[in-house]
C-alpha cells in the first residue's frame, strides 16, 4: 500500500492524516510518500513523522520527494493521494489577495473559498492540479485522490469534470457542524445518538434535519435559542445563527467564512454590521501569521521534548482508506459532482452530500431538492465556482471578470469598472503564479 501526501510541508495536517493511518492495522505498514516543493518544510515534516513513527511501533516506511522533478516518483504506484497544497502560500499570494482589493474598498475575512480571494486562489491552483492529474494518469491511474485544498468546490469540480482521476473533496466542517451548534446553544444533552442530514455545497451545506436519539425534531428549540444567541452582546458565530433566522437552516462552515459568501453582512455603507455580527475582517492573514509563529515554537518544543504517540483524529482520510482497503462501510460528507443528487442545483456543480465508502470506492447518496431559499443561496456561490473553472480551462480573462462580477459580496460593494480594474491588477501582481489569460 502506498499513500502519497502532496503538500507534506503542511506539517500539522500531514501529522494528523499520516498519524491516523499509523493507528489503523490495515494501513500502518504502508509506504508514506511525502512530496513538497519547499525543502525546509519537507524536512520538518520528515523529522516529526519519523519520530512519531518510532513512537508508534515503527510501522511503515516514510519516503521524501522534493521538487517538481521528483513528483512522478512520489506518485508512482500510489493507492491514495492526499492533496493539501497551497500555491503561493501566505506570502506573496494571500497578502496580494487581501491588500489589492482593500485599495478598491473591498474587505474580506478568509478569502480562500469564494470572493475575489477564492477566485484568485482557484486560478493559481487549478493548473497545478492539472499537472498532478497528468502525472497520476501515467503512474497511478487507479489511485483515489482525496482533496483537502481550498477552494474546495472549484478544485474538486475541476478534477471531476476535466480529468479521469477518481476524486472526492473533504472538509472538516461537516463532522463538527451539528455538535458545534448544539454546544453553542447549550444543548449538549442532545448530542448522544443525534440524527442529521447535511447537504448543499462546501462551506455552505445545510443542516437540513436534526433530531435527537428518539427521533424528535430539534429545530424548533434550536431556532428559539438562536434568536437569544444573536441578541446577546457576546458570541462569535452570529452570521450562521442569523442564517437560521433568515433562511430557516444552519450551515456547515463558520461565520467568519459565511460573512463573505453573500451580500448581507460586510457592507461599507453599514459599518455597524461588523460589530453587530462579530465579523473578523482580515482574519485569514492574521491566522496565517499566528500559525507560522505557532508552528516555529511547536517544532522547537517537539525537537526538545520528543514526539509522542498519535491518537486518531476525526479526519475522514484514514477512514476512507480503511473502508476501501478492508471492504467495510463508512459514511462521510463528501464533495462530488452533482449529477442529479440535489435536483434543484446544476449537474456540473460540485456538491457536498452524504456518501458511503466501501471496497468499491465512494458512492454519493441521492438527496433530492433543497429548500428553495437554500438552493438559491448555494447558486450565488455556484455561479462563481463554475465561471472560475471556465476561466481556468479556457484561458479567457473575461470569465475571471464575470466570476468576480457575479460574486455576491464583490458585486454588492464595487462597480463593474472597478471589478475589472481590480481583477487586472490582481492578475498582474500574481505574475507567474497564474497562467497567461487572453
Amino acid at each position: 500500500m502506498k499513500i502519497c501526501f502532496m503538500g507534506a510541508g503542511s506539517t500539522v495536517f500531514a501529522r494528523n492524516v499520516i498519524g491516523d493511518c499509523m493507528c489503523v492495522p490495515s494501513l500502518r505498514d504502508s509506504v508514506f510518500a511525502l512530496y513538497d516543493i519547499d525543502g525546509e518544510r519537507l524536512k520538518e515534516s520528515e523529522t516529526i513523522l519519523k519520530a512519531m513513527q518510532n513512537a508508534m511501533g515503527g510501522y511503515g516506511r516514510i519516503e521524501c520527494y522534493l521538487g517538481v522533478e521528483n513528483r512522478k516518483s512520489a506518485l508512482s504506484g500510489a493507492d491514495f493521494v492526499v492533496n493539501a497544497i497551497q500555491v503561493g502560500l501566505y506570502e506573496p499570494c494571500t497578502v496580494i489577495d487581501f491588500e489589492i482589493p482593500k485599495k478598491y474598498g473591498l474587505r474580506q475575512t478568509i478569502g480562500d473559498t469564494l470572493g475575489i480571494g477564492g477566485i484568485m486562489r482557484g486560478l493559481r491552483t487549478i493548473p497545478v492540479m492539472a499537472d498532478f492529474a497528468r502525472d497520476m494518469e501515467e503512474v497511478c491511474p487507479n489511485a483515489l485522490f482525496l482533496n483537502y485544498t481550498n477552494p474546495m468546490a472549484m478544485l474538486t469540480g475541476y478534477m471531476l469534470r476535466y480529468t479521469p482521476i477518481k476524486t472526492v473533496g473533504l472538509c472538516h466542517s461537516v463532522q463538527v457542524c451539528s455538535e458545534g451548534l448544539l454546544r453553542a446553544l447549550g444543548m449538549e444533552d442532545r448530542l448522544e445518538g443525534r440524527r442529521e442530514l447535511i447537504a448543499g455545497i462546501n462551506h455552505m451545506a445545510w443542516l437540513l434535519e436534526l433530531k435527537d436519539k428518539e427521533g424528535r425534531d430539534l429545530y424548533p428549540e434550536v431556532k428559539s435559542r438562536a434568536l437569544d444567541y444573536i441578541a446577546a452582546p457576546d458570541g462569535k458565530d452570529k452570521v450562521r445563527m442569523d442564517y437560521i433566522r433568515r433562511f430557516g437552516y444552519y450551515c456547515t462552515e463558520s461565520s467568519e467564512h459565511n460573512a463573505e459568501y453573500n451580500m448581507f453582512y460586510i457592507k461599507s455603507k453599514y459599518p455597524e454590521l461588523i460589530d453587530r455580527y462579530s465579523i473578523p475582517l482580515d482574519e485569514y492573514p492574521r491566522r496565517c501569521v499566528r500559525q507560522i509563529e505557532g508552528w516555529k515554537k511547536e517544532y522547537a518544543t517537539l525537537l526538545e521534548t520528543g514526539v509522542k504517540e498519535h491518537s486518531r483524529s476525526h479526519e475522514y482520510a484514514s477512514r476512507i482508506m480503511e473502508a476501501v482497503v478492508t471492504g467495510s462501510t463508512y459514511r462521510i460528507g463528501g464533495n462530488v459532482l452533482n449529477r442529479g443528487l440535489i435536483t434543484n442545483l446544476p449537474a456540473d456543480a460540485c456538491v457536498e452530500v452524504p456518501c458511503l465508502v466501501d471496497g468499491q470506492g465512494v458512492h454519493p447518496c441521492f438527496v433530492g431538492a433543497l429548500p428553495l431559499q437554500c438552493a438559491a443561496m448555494n447558486m450565488t456561490n455556484i455561479n462563481v465556482q463554475l465561471l472560475t473553472i471556465e476561466a481556468a480551462v479556457t484561458g479567457k480573462r473575461e470569465h475571471i471578470y464575470q466570476a468576480a462580477m457575479l460574486d455576491p459580496h464583490t458585486a454588492s460593494e464595487l462597480s463593474i469598472d472597478d471589478i475589472v480594474a481590480m481583477c487586472d491588477e490582481l492578475i498582474e501582481a500574481h505574475g507567474d503564479y497564474l497562467p497567461k489569460y487572453h
